[in-house]
């Protein structure tokens, strides 16, 4: 059932920001600031250099240092939650029970319990929750799917993504970002949380929900850290395994090149990165480049399509959704236990899956 908000929404979407300490957040204002159906209003955090850089730069009046206060005083009817991992699902919680619809940036959130209450939460008071992935808004991989979807490479039996660069604080990131990155309990782990996640995302996304999963990690380079700089998991179907890999000391591209996800099928291989999509078949027996349609309207990026499908009342892309990103957090959840427990271990054992 619609709440009292939706019943009453505008043609225009007034919006909330809780939390600036994920760097992402202002690239994502950018992309709010350019739709004419979207306003953001207010912001909360407990950094005040923070709230006078949004006050600075993107004209946002009234701030809070506790979102509590924000989500009372505010007529808002969604909210962006750029907090630390940990803290998605008080928000998400405290937002619901008013009816207010939800982003968070990805991961979901830093555990399976702390996820699993968002999606309760989403379900009971009936809100929308988005958890936006950046790789969403790469064309070629949105175009990879598509191709999988109809069989151009035959059965999909493996899926791999690499995330890796050469570590927060040395790619520049700012320390309110870092700080808690490199916080097992505020980020849920280290580099496996930050990239790993991405690979989970994916396979859920294209293969389903893996049987099992298995994954490795350390601290290889970055003494520094108390939390791992490397780290792969792996996941097992029936009949296909999926590969994701997180670093925090790679130097250069790599080869393949980082940030770029494969798809081996039965009858050919797909490489789509941020930017091109490679495919090989059985047929052809060479690599071609292929020309990437653009995302369509309402889903060019993550502001467009969280405020599209509140004004719409249409669901989310399945990668966004909270049904997909409670079961990648539980992939993580069984991942972080393999490495610490030194075995296999099945999604069954979470609750998730047959």
């Amino acid at each position: 059932m619609p709440s009292e908000r939706e019943s009453t929404m505008t043609s225009k979407v007034k919006l909330g920001v809780v939390g600036l300490v994920h760097d992402h957040v202002w690239g994502i204002l950018k992309e709010f600031r350019e739709l004419s159906n979207a306003e953001i209003i207010s912001a909360a955090d407990v950094n005040e250099p923070l709230l006078s850089k949004i006050r600075r730069e993107y004209g946002v009046k009234r701030t809070y240092r506790n979102y509590e206060e924000l989500l009372k005083k505010e007529d808002v009817e969604a909210v962006l939650v750029y907090t630390e991992n940990s803290r998605h699902a008080d928000v998400t919680e405290a937002a619901s029970e008013r009816g207010i619809h939800v982003m968070v940036e990805k991961p979901m959130a830093a555990n399976l319990e702390q996820a699993q209450r968002m999606f309760d939460a989403a379900r009971r008071y009936g809100v929308k929750l988005m958890i936006n992935y950046p790789t969403a808004w790469f064309p070629p991989m949105r175009y990879a799917y598509a191709l999988a979807e109809e069989g151009r490479i035959g059965r999909v039996y493996m899926v791999r993504y690499r995330a890796a660069h050469e570590g927060p604080k040395e790619i520049g990131c700012s320390p309110y970002f870092y700080e808690w990155l490199y916080n097992a309990e505020l980020n849920g782990a280290g580099a496996f949380m930050d990239y790993c996640c991405y690979g989970a995302n994916m396979c859920r996304w294209i293969l389903g929900v893996p049987e099992k999963a298995t994954a490795l990690g350390g601290t290889y380079v970055r003494d520094y850290l108390n939390v791992e700089d490397n780290a792969v998991l792996l996941m097992g179907y029936k009949r296909a395994m999926g590969i994701a890999e997180a670093s925090w000391s790679q130097i250069g591209e790599g080869v393949p090149p980082r940030y770029t996800l494969i798809l081996n099928g039965s009858e050919g291989v797909i490489a789509a990165g941020a930017e091109t999509l490679r495919i090989y078949t059985a047929d052809s027996r060479k690599w071609k480049i292929l020309e990437v349609p653009p995302l369509e309207k309402g889903r060019r990026n993550g502001p467009e399509h969280f405020v599209t499908c509140i004004l719409e009342d249409r669901p989310f892309d399945s990668l966004l959704s909270a049904l997909y990103n409670r079961d990648a957090q539980a992939i993580l959840e069984a991942g972080l236990i393999s490495m610490k427990e030194d075995r296999t271990v099945y999604l069954s054992e979470l609750g998730i899956g047959d």
